[in-house]
């Protein structure tokens, strides 16, 4: 490893300084941190300028040496970020705050080292670099040239301190979403308020208003049979709440109130918008680009922003007379219920209609199924196919690991041998005080086996969902939906952990372009409906009997229930997202509103409420990856529905055959990582480039 300076904050006496290894989540305290990354930013200071004096343009000589730097960074950054995500606080909060300009600026000084880059376009030269070897050096030399390693004078400091704005801008915006969503909550006392909400629905709420502090509708004493019941913007409290309230007023409560969630007051993220999407298009102007969609697709697999829009066209054009026709029978079917509102659909009647459709039409109900999705058993039915399809067999490792919450689990993934190649962090439940929303993997530690003569350092990754905790004794009976994005998030895992890549640069998900990255995680969906995998775990958590046969055909009947208006949902993100980075002009006359407006002419049925403000919480593109990204869903489906109807085409029952195709897709897309260009490696796994066919034809758009 790269000598280090030694420093007063020792890591015997600050774990945020460890570096290496499993981190030690039950030492951290948020007090540590603006020590710890000040003697951290010293010695990586020390270590880089002595490297840039000293350096070769050889693998050995700078790729090795500048890796540990990232990788001390990254193992302290990546903690603290982790740690903001799960376990946030006031003050963790401050204390990020305050250290987050230094980080932001030691990264920058990194990425725009002149002679790191003059090194690897030397090394770029070099015959005998290995494939992986050679991705990673091109990926060094476009990152240090959009990193602002071209700039010079007021250029070079005016980028940086975009960068700079950026990075706090995001941390605002996150912080933020979550306050918005924690300080909004609706207290039901009466069997009027509750009408229609299921048993699930009550449990937890009672378990909310237990939970609250007595001014936010707290009641130490409630139960889910008498109340009170704390309604929340909690996805697993709102959700459930508008498919099943038949109090349409209070939908329409909860409904603007998620919609409007950090548009006004102190949270409002509206000014932090266009201060965002001002400032890319400044940092893109700087590099050379017109908009900051170009800066983005830079970095893609996508080859330009028409070709994105030509397939957001392609998908809009196939589902939106579809989406017209489900809107018309949903409003038939309220007429014939003789509902008051059938008339004059609104937002907040969609869900509950749809459900009550749903349920009349397939004779499916969602709270009905969730008895048989008890989280042990869905995690034995999803480790069963990870053993089935990849030859890997997961076991329980907890107490092997530090974890930041007891609810959290530690595993093992073992290879055929027996012994472990790769372990996990579970976080399932919903924890709105301190967690954000949604579902991601992050990565803990990544692949590394750099000398033949060392072991090779293991993976491990974070799995974080919010699905409903366990209450009153149950364990978590999760939704279907829920079941897709544990099953979502352990695909993400899986090209994490099985990567056969050497080098940390390549390996699992790192230097994969981000609009393939959806790739193994959409893949994994797909095996949520297999009868093989689905009756492995749908067994009743209380009788332990399996889901009934007529439920699973229902549940296969309704899988394009309404896939018209989802698949628009998501080609309206896709495309505003890319409209707001490449056409609109934050000083025009035109408002960002404005934009949502002319843009769901084509991809929306229903037109936005004026009060619509679901950009202000849209954490994707304005405090996570994916700006001028969002589309990368879509591109990386078109990919994972051709992945999966490599085992159709072999028959999904053809035990050798799913196995055969199993350890193919495990050999090329789990394994090869960022080693190549993720086309080659689609073409390694498929023997062809991929088609839009099958992702249309499972999505209901086109006969099968």
């Amino acid at each position: 490893m790269t000598s280090m300076a030694t420093t007063s904050a020792s890591p015997a006496t600050n774990p945020f300084l460890v570096g290496y290894g499993l981190p030690p989540f039950d030492q951290f305290r948020p007090e540590q941190v603006e020590s710890a990354v000040a003697a951290l930013l010293d010695d990586l200071t020390t270590a880089l300028e002595a490297l840039e004096k000293s350096m070769t343009p050889t693998w050995q000589g700078l790729a090795e040496p500048l890796t540990k730097i990232s990788e001390r960074l990254g193992w302290t950054w990546g903690v603290l970020g982790h740690l903001m995500g799960v376990k946030n606080s006031p003050e963790l909060r401050a204390a990020y705050e305050t250290v987050q300009p230094a980080l932001v600026q030691f990264a920058t000084r990194l990425s725009q080292s002149q002679a790191f880059y003059n090194g690897f376009k030397a090394l770029d030269q070099d015959a005998s670099l290995s494939p992986a070897q050679r991705r990673i050096v091109e990926a060094a030399i476009r990152d240090a040239e959009l990193s602002g390693v071209g700039l010079k004078g007021d250029a070079k400091a005016a980028f940086n301190q975009i960068q700079q704005q950026l990075a706090e801008l995001s941390t605002q915006f996150s912080n933020h979403v979550l306050d918005a969503t924690k300080a909004f909550s609706l207290t039901l006392t009466t069997p009027e308020e509750i009408d229609g909400l299921p048993p699930s629905l009550l449990s937890l709420a009672a378990q909310a208003a237990r939970d609250a502090a007595p001014d936010a509708g707290g009641e130490d004493s409630a139960t889910a049979e008498a109340g009170p019941w704390r309604i929340t913007l909690d996805i697993p409290s709102y959700g459930p709440f508008l498919k099943h309230s038949r109090r349409r007023d209070l939908r329409e409560k909860l409904y603007r109130a998620y919609v409007s969630r950090a548009s006004e007051g102190e949270l409002n993220n509206s000014p932090l918008i266009d201060k965002t999407l001002t400032l890319r298009k400044q940092q893109a102007k700087l590099l050379g680009f017109d908009t900051y969609a170009e800066l983005s697709i830079a970095r893609k697999m996508a080859p330009s922003v028409d070709a994105v829009e030509s397939l957001m066209e392609e998908l809009r054009s196939a589902s939106y007379e579809s989406a017209v026709q489900e809107l018309a029978e949903l409003k038939a079917f309220a007429q014939k219920q003789n509902a008051p509102e059938a008339d004059d659909l609104k937002q907040w009647d969609v869900s509950f209609w749809a459900e009550r459709m749903r349920e009349k039409e397939f004779d499916l109900n969602d709270e009905e199924l969730r008895p048989y999705f008890p989280l042990p058993k869905v995690l034995n039915g999803l480790f069963e196919l990870a053993h089935r399809l990849f030859g890997v067999t997961i076991a329980a490792a907890d107490g092997q690991a530090p974890v930041w919450h007891a609810d959290v689990r530690y595993f093992a993934i073992n290879g055929a041998e027996g012994s472990p190649v790769a372990y996990f962090y579970l976080d399932p439940y919903s924890r709105p005080a301190e967690k954000r929303g949604g579902a991601w993997m992050d990565e803990c530690i990544v692949r590394s086996h750099t000398a033949p003569n060392q072991p090779v350092r293991l993976p491990v990754a974070y799995l974080v969902c919010n699905q409903s905790p366990p209450v009153d004794g149950k364990p978590s009976l999760m939704t279907f939906r829920e079941v897709e994005t544990l099953f979502h998030e352990f695909g993400h895992g899986l090209q994490h952990m099985l990567t056969q890549v050497d080098y940390p640069g390549a390996a699992g998900i790192n230097n994969v372009e981000w609009d393939a990255v959806e790739l193994p995680s959409q893949f994994m969906e797909n095996w949520c409906y297999d009868r093989s995998t689905l009756f492995k775990m749908a067994r009743h958590y209380e009788t332990g009997e399996p889901l009934p046969e007529a439920d699973y055909q229902k549940l296969l009947a309704a899988r394009n229930f309404m896939t018209g208006n989802a698949i628009l949902r998501q080609v309206n993100f896709g495309w505003l997202d890319m409209e707001l980075h490449s056409r609109y002009q934050p000083d025009g006359d035109e408002t960002i509103w404005d934009v949502r407006d002319r843009l769901a002419q084509k991809t929306a049925v229903l037109p936005p409420l004026a009060e619509d403000a679901f950009l202000c919480s849209f954490g994707h593109i304005f405090a996570g990856g994916y700006a001028a990204g969002y589309y990368s869903y879509f591109w990386a489906e078109v990919l994972s529905a051709d992945a999966f109807a490599a085992f159709e085409e072999v028959g999904i029952d053809d035990e050798a055959a799913v196995q055969e195709t199993g350890q193919r897709f495990r050999d090329t897309v789990l394994a090869l990582g960022g080693s190549q260009h993720p086309m080659d490696v689609f073409q390694a796994f498929r023997g062809r480039k991929p088609s839009t066919d099958a992702l249309l034809r499972h999505r209901g758009l086109k006969a099968a």
